[in-house]
């Protein structure tokens, strides 16, 4: 029998998977992860974690490192958030994007119904699978049209997560979570591209911020208050499929315009556009309709557009030796503060 009170997450070094870890630890479990084996060893955001977490070498294309790690911790509950997550690598990376972040969702399956079939499963799903949205706003009835082969990989990691809890009565659910950020997010991702930059334009170490489309919408949210739905959906009497989302939609645009806007810079001195920098195929509008996950998980978001900008560009304006003279939201954001010396009331 697995452990009541053990869990194993996939993708633990990433942004949501650091954020899951800690929720779950302060519930009390005993959290297991996979880390990739790299020419370096790299914790990414789970460094500060590294003594309360028991990590094990392990990879989505390897399924044989999959049934041992399974074996070993015996998890209560699977979390998978580890993928390429990347969109637009995943047009330079096709067939590794779809072996990691598709078929690498059917490999984890099979080493769960082998092994701990009583686990209860998360999939990391995701709103670009909408891609060309079919309706506004999207819910977890709208139909999938994927622009990527990261989205492609994604609708086949969902599907195989419903096939799975039909044809084997596994506990397993999907997660479709629309953009969720923090000051935890990778740097090559646009929210992130922006907020640094700007911190760095602040502190006059760099001159301009290049993007691409900034006219797509997203729905962002943010990633702490996502990593709650994903365990809330886990502790139900039924496994089902919830999308996460804020409800609100804006431009890449104007979360530029509201970075700047808080260091008192005009945006249009240090912004350009290049071509390098657009998709193949575009996503141009996500936003979500999260009131399934309210009505039957209680789960509401609490951070919202403005407080994501402020949380973000504080981290990196602090990583940058700068003060912030602006209000944030008050979460619990251990990895980056507290390397700054900043208390979170």
């Amino acid at each position: 029998m697995s452990n009541s009170k053990c869990a194993l997450i996939t993708g633990i070094t990433g942004q949501d998977g650091s954020y899951l870890a800690e929720l779950l630890l302060t519930k009390g479990y005993e959290v297991h992860g996979l880390l990739r084996r790299t020419s370096s060893l790299s914790l990414g955001r789970a460094t500060h974690l590294q003594d309360k977490i028991h990590l094990h070498y392990s990879d989505l294309t390897d399924a044989l490192s999959l049934q041992r790690v399974l074996q070993l911790s015996r998890p209560c509950e699977v979390y998978n958030l580890g993928a390429q997550s990347h969109v637009r690598v995943s047009f330079d990376q096709p067939a590794y994007t779809g072996d990691a972040t598709g078929v690498g969702v059917i490999r984890l399956l099979e080493a769960v119904r082998c092994v701990v079939p009583e686990a209860r499963f998360y999939q990391a799903s995701s709103s670009e699978m909408f891609g060309k949205v079919r309706e506004v706003p999207q819910s977890e009835l709208t139909p999938f049209h994927p622009r990527s082969p990261y989205a492609v990989a994604k609708v086949y990691g969902y599907w195989a997560t419903v096939n799975y809890r039909e044809a084997y009565n596994l506990f397993a659910c999907n997660g479709i979570l629309f953009n969720h950020e923090s000051p935890r997010r990778g740097e090559d991702f646009v929210t992130r591209k922006i907020t640094r930059a700007v911190a760095r334009i602040a502190a006059g170490t760099q001159k301009e911020l290049v993007l691409g489309n900034t006219d797509a919408k997203r729905d962002w949210g943010y990633a702490g208050d996502y990593v709650e739905l994903m365990w809330r959906m886990l502790q139900e009497n039924k496994p089902d499929d919830y999308v996460a989302a804020t409800g609100q939609t804006w431009t890449v645009q104007q979360f530029v315009e509201a970075s700047f806007e808080l260091i008192g810079l005009d945006w249009q001195k240090h912004v350009r556009t290049d071509e390098r920098f657009l998709r193949p195929a575009e996503v141009d509008l996500l936003v979500g309709d999260a009131s399934k996950a309210e009505r039957e998980l209680g789960w509401k978001p609490q951070v919202h557009f403005d407080g994501l900008v402020r949380l973000m560009l504080a981290a990196d304006l602090l990583a940058n030796g700068i003060k912030p003279d602006f209000e944030w939201p008050q979460v619990e954001d251990l990895n980056l503060y507290a390397a700054h010396g900043l208390k979170v009331h």
